[in-house]
């Protein structure tokens, strides 16, 4: 969500400022937005409604030159999409303003300022900022102590960046609930919400801490926390790699990343398993000491990463045999609570910085929880930093909105975990072996998944037309059949739902007709004869069935339903297994539709604000 990269240079920055949007276009976003300050102290700026190549297409027409700099990528949250509302804002041609986040008392403070003579001219929550800082100008004796000045009125989230013309040599940013980083170059300096923004021009970055408000210009960042005190961000040197224009191969970085799940996973196993058992150093310092303890497991994630936290409580009362709660980040924050003795508070997210995830983080921290964990993508973001103890996936840079490669290494650390939970709980060395082993295997199984595409591909043909969709799967199963109806519904806009099989008789079956595909996930378990059941029930009704289950299930083709097999695979690592002829089904159906699929309409990537 919402793109900001800045910079304080000797050269041009424009350019590096829009290859910055477009390494952050993943994050999804509805307009862009530059401005920079020349060599007279000239504020100019470009906006566009829709991608970055607009903008870069308005650069080529009217060049910004400049080496200070600001641009952002706005996901809307307060006024529609449109160049008025789309960021820098800018206050009495001097100020500029770009803004992640969400201020809550913005009409208060929008009214205060319209009665001291400040017009606006946007719906956002953003302009506020703009003329509060403009305003505090006129008391203030520099720019950094009049966003000091500023923030302390915010209230909500903001990762924010101001620039002056009058004083072209510091920008000022501020965080507090939305991530930034700088990044350190030789004679310049960079700031950015994403480092991948910024791997052009460097290396080395420190993230800004809760409350933190820098100055940087080019030859220094002087950062100072929300006491004002002036304090010292560790800079580290980062060994990620991005190149955000190569698909390779593939027409979409969905597909690409779905193709991955082999090396990804692979690369989320190495030195973790060593002579067939689980390293527990994998997750941190400590873990041996905090595993042993643990009574309870509390599980916090939003969309595709609760899924995955949904697998996980199957997992840990069943194998490790320790209690497990798992909650979407936005209710369990606003509720009052009860904290099992011994809690560990498990987090899960790719960007490790979804917005109620890391507030549930801190809410746990006051509230009892005695330690906590972070299943995530990203090296060095707020919840792996905030967090005891991490497991890094090791997916590598996921693009696409519809998670893939992410969710699937998720699974992955949660099963690891699961394994480390359950050493101090009664597992068996023969159990460790069995899931270690089943983990080994599971890169091979994945390819011979991926065998299976352009059958998958000729079975998408039948939801050219469908506006609906049901998913069913029972066990371990029922957050996969979640998971493959949420990414139908995201990349190929088909209303698709999903219900433990168990529940058609509620209430779902009343849904079933000729029109309504039913997407079935059936591995052969021990659940597998209550699963053909429910297939009966709706095929007595009309339904049309489409089953992906392993051969050994003895599910045959007919008129009424279609069947993918499976490769046979150990019971344990079926989920994720059976999670990619989802991807791939949800994949075909948006091809067909004509869909965006790698930037879905309305939904972003990073979801930074509540």
């Amino acid at each position: 969500m919402c793109g900001i990269v800045g910079a304080v240079a000797q050269r041009d920055v424009a350019e590096i400022l829009v290859e910055g949007l477009r390494r952050l276009e993943y994050r999804g976003y509805d307009s862009a937005g530059i401005a920079t300050v020349d060599e007279n102290n000239k504020l100019d700026s470009a906006k566009r409604l829709g991608k970055v190549k607009e903008l870069a297409n308005a650069l080529q027409e009217a060049p910004l030159s400049g080496g200070t700099g600001i641009a952002h990528t706005r996901w809307a949250t307060h006024g529609a999409p449109s160049e008025v509302n789309a960021h820098p804002h800018i206050s009495n041609s001097t100020i500029a303003v770009v803004h992640n986040g969400i201020i809550e008392n913005h009409q208060v403070l929008r009214t205060q300022l319209q009665g001291l003579g400040y017009e606006f001219i946007s719906q956002t929550d953003t302009e506020v900022i703009t003329h509060l800082v403009h305003h505090e100008l006129k008391t203030s004796d520099s720019l950094l102590a009049a966003v000091q000045k500023t923030v302390k009125q915010l209230e909500g989230a903001y990762g924010t960046v101001v620039m002056d013309s009058r004083d072209k040599d510091n920008i000022i940013v501020a965080r507090s609930g939305s991530p930034l980083v700088i990044g350190y170059g030789l004679g310049e300096n960079f700031i950015a919400s994403d480092i991948m923004a910024l791997l052009p021009v460097t290396r080395k970055f420190a993230y800004l801490e809760e409350g933190d408000v820098a100055q940087v210009s080019r030859f220094e960042v002087n950062v100072f926390d929300t006491n004002g005190k002036s304090v010292e961000r560790e800079i580290k040197e980062a060994n990620v790699s991005h190149d955000s224009g190569d698909k390779g191969e593939y027409r979409h970085y969905m597909l690409k990343e779905t193709y991955e799940q082999p090396t990804a996973i692979r690369n989320s196993l190495e030195g973790r398993l060593v002579g067939g058992m689980l390293d527990i150093n994998t997750f941190g310092e400590g873990a041996d000491e905090i595993f042993k303890n643990v009574e309870h497991v509390q599980i916090i994630a939003c969309g595709t990463s609760y899924h995955s936290g949904m697998v996980a409580r199957y997992w840990l009362e069943e194998l490790a045999g320790v209690s497990c709660n798992i909650e979407i980040a936005s209710e369990f924050r606003y509720r009052k609570s009860f904290v099992p003795k011994n809690s560990l508070l498990v987090t899960i997210s790719q960007s490790g910085e979804t917005a109620d995830t890391l507030a549930a983080l801190r809410l746990a921290k006051e509230i009892g929880y005695q330690s906590s964990l972070v299943i995530c993508n990203v090296p060095g973001s707020s919840l792996v930093r905030e967090s005891d103890l991490a497991f890094m996936t090791k997916a590598g840079a996921e693009i696409g909105v519809a998670s893939t490669k992410a969710f699937t290494t998720q699974l992955v650390g949660l099963l690891m975990m699961t394994v480390a939970i359950g050493q101090h709980h009664g597992m068996s060395d023969k159990k460790q072996t069995e899931i270690t082993q089943s983990l080994m295997s599971l890169p091979a199984k994945l390819d011979e998944v991926l065998a299976l595409a352009s059958s998958i591909e000729d079975l998408a043909e039948d939801f050219a037309d469908k506006h609906h969709a049901l998913f069913l799967g029972r066990g371990d199963q029922y957050p996969i059949a979640m998971e493959g109806a949420l990414k139908l519904k995201e990349i190929s806009y088909i209303h698709a739902e999903a219900y433990a099989a168990g529940e058609l008789k509620h209430g779902p079956l009343a849904l079933i007709d000729a029109e309504m595909p039913v997407i079935v996930v059936a591995p052969k378990n021990d659940l597998i004869e209550k699963l053909k059941s429910n297939v009966e029930e709706v095929r007595a009704r009309g339904g049309l069935m489409y089953v992906f289950a392993d051969s050994d299930a003895h599910f045959s083709s007919d008129e009424t339903m279609k069947v993918i097999d499976v490769p046979v695979c150990d019971d344990i690592i079926a989920p994720i297994v059976y999670t990619l002829p989802l991807q791939l089904l949800s994949y075909y159906v948006a091809i067909i539709k004509g869909t965006d699929v790698d930037q879905p309409r309305n939904l972003a990537k990073s979801v930074t604000v509540e």
